[in-house]
Formats: structure tokens, sequence, C-alpha cells
């Protein structure tokens, strides 16, 4: 693998009709989030060739519609990635190393949020960049990193739905 996406499903309605969070559907300004974020990556050539994905509903239907913007991608639906700590999304990474030279994982925060930060102090990322992320990670954000022959990530980019022109930021999302 040479890059990776760690990314956060988008805004999602308050309850299910089931009345189960997994089963939460994506709000309309999340359809538009999702939609937003998949327009990004593909535009910078950020096109995954597998997907590991949280088989929450918000994190399917986050997928489908980025999806979307990628063209063909091998996906896999992870019912561990369900409100999955960092250290559980970290060895879906690992396990993935070999299969993908692009990969997304689609997931939920506090995890990916986590996550992505201990790969950026690993990094040594610059104070800037460990402050941007510190702020939080929104709905349908997406942090890339570069990962180098020893499986080490490394900052690569921040993608939130505000910063690529999409609705703005949610803390409730």
């Amino acid at each position: 693998m040479h890059r990776l996406i760690l990314m956060r499903h988008a805004q999602a309605e308050r309850a299910a009709p089931s009345g189960l969070d997994r089963d939460r559907s994506l709000s309309p300004r999340g359809r538009e989030e999702a939609a937003v974020i998949g327009r990004a990556l593909a535009e910078r050539g950020l096109r995954p060739d597998l997907a590991i994905v949280s088989t929450a509903q918000r994190t399917r239907e986050t997928w489908e519609l980025a999806q979307e913007a990628f063209g063909d991608v091998e996906v896999r639906l992870e019912p561990g990635l369900y409100n999955a700590p960092a250290e559980t999304i970290r060895a879906f990474v690992e396990g993935a190393e070999d299969q993908a030279g692009c990969l997304i994982v689609l997931a939920h925060n506090p995890g990916v949020h986590i996550l992505a930060h201990e790969y950026l102090i690993e990094s040594a990322a610059s104070p800037t960049i460990l402050e941007r992320m510190a702020g939080g990670f929104p709905t349908a954000g997406a942090a890339v990193f570069e990962v180098d022959v020893a499986g080490r990530c490394a900052y690569d980019g921040w993608f939130t739905p505000q910063s690529v022109g999409g609705p703005a930021f949610d803390p409730e999302g």
C-alpha cells in the first residue's frame, strides 16, 4: 500500500425507525457531504482500489455516494469497524497492507480521529497539522497518508466537506 485514506461517515439522521444506532441513514446534508468528498478525492487522483467499510447503514450509504466518483473499487464490509476503537481500525489497515495500492477505511469517530492523530504523531507531523486535526474530525472528513515501504504513514492531506465547497461542519453530526 502506498496511500491510506481514513474517512468518517457523512452526517446521519438523529435516529432510525428501528431505534438502533447502526440503522441510522444519512441526512440530506450527509448525502451531499459524501458525494462532495468522493469527487474531491477523485479529482486529486486519490482513487482507492480497496475500500474497507463499516456495516452501519450510514457508512455504507456514505461509501455508495462517494464511490460514484471512483469507478470500480473492491469493497469489504466489516462488522468489526462499527464504532471500532483506533487499535481495531489500525489492525484492519495493517491487515490490508499488501492488498491495495490505495486503501480507504470508512468508519466512525472517535476511532477514526484518534488513529489519524496517532499516525500524525508517529510521523512527527508539524504542529500546524497536528493543531488542524485536533480541531475535530467532521462528518465525511478524510485524512490522507502516504505509506512508505516500512508501513509508516505520513500526512498527505486533510479534506472536509467545507474545505472542498460542501456543507459546513456540524459538530452534532
